[in-house]
């Protein structure tokens, strides 16, 4: 079993000097961005700098411009000479990840940007396309779009449904969107444990400063890992058959749960 990436920091394609230094943030995942953090006249700057990097061997994703834009094709081209590169599409839906993975970028990891209303009451189908890996929730374009501020309980319907359509679809939890505050590392690490709660599986970065925040956020309390080891050592003292810890019983989702907390605390999960 192979560690989910929890952390996805997004770099500006045309600040390559901040590449490497994302890479050194501690984040699991480093997201080389060609749209929304790089203006028309750059765009071509950018791809030429996120080559360039990934021609070392360096791996990372890429966020390339939506396949609806005059970018998407040369974003594409310059994918198919770079093996290591992962892909996020944003502004994702069924045709368009369709068209992205197996028709032009067999067997890379991708990741679908969920980010506009049309995508979202087309998940399932999405979900299903072959070859996605995850769906990432871009919230701040979404709540542009369909007018539900993302404050409070706005948007947990949302946040809900592509948890579900991607577990349902066999996927990798899903990763929330971003957090625009990135001074306030408490407010980080309760959205990220909210993000947890929820079932995500990992968050969206927009500062190096938000990664520490983010992995914490998904990593089990202590009282979380002391419940699953006695969790587990009952169940092994039973047989493996049903058992009570804390007045509670105990059987195989429980004890299901709390081998993946010990995985999740040994980097495997």
């Amino acid at each position: 079993m192979s560690r989910i990436a929890r952390s996805f920091l997004f770099v500006p394609g045309h600040r390559p000097d901040r590449f490497d230094k994302a890479v050194a943030s501690g984040t699991h995942e480093v997201i080389l961005d060609l749209e929304d953090a790089v203006a028309p006249a750059a765009k071509a700057q950018a791809r030429d700098a996120v080559a360039a990097w990934l021609a070392s061997g360096r791996q990372a994703f890429v966020r390339i411009n939506a396949a609806q834009t005059e970018w998407y094709e040369d974003d594409m081209r310059m994918l198919q000479s770079a093996p290591g590169a992962g892909v996020m599409l944003p502004k994702a839906d069924e045709e368009s990840l369709a068209r992205t993975t197996h028709a032009a970028l067999p067997g890379r990891r991708i990741i679908a940007l969920l980010e506009t209303v049309g995508g979202y009451i087309g998940v399932r189908q999405m979900a299903a396309v072959r070859g996605l890996e995850r769906i990432a929730f871009g919230s701040v374009d979404f709540a542009a779009e369909s007018g539900i501020v993302d404050e409070g309980e706005a948007m947990t319907a949302i946040r809900t449904q592509i948890v579900l359509e991607s577990c349902h679809a066999g996927l990798v939890a899903p990763i929330d969107g971003v957090s625009v505050n990135f001074s306030d590392a408490d407010q980080m690490r309760a959205d990220g444990l909210r993000s947890r709660q929820l079932g995500y599986g990992g968050k969206l970065c927009i500062h190096p400063s938000q990664v520490a925040a983010v992995n914490a956020a998904f990593l089990p309390s202590p009282e979380e890992v002391e419940w699953a080891h006695r969790v587990l050592a009952a169940f092994e003292a039973s047989g493996g058959a049903a058992t009570a810890v804390d007045g509670k019983m105990i059987d195989k989702p429980v004890v299901d749960r709390a081998r993946h907390i010990i995985a999740v605390v040994d980097g495997i999960a």
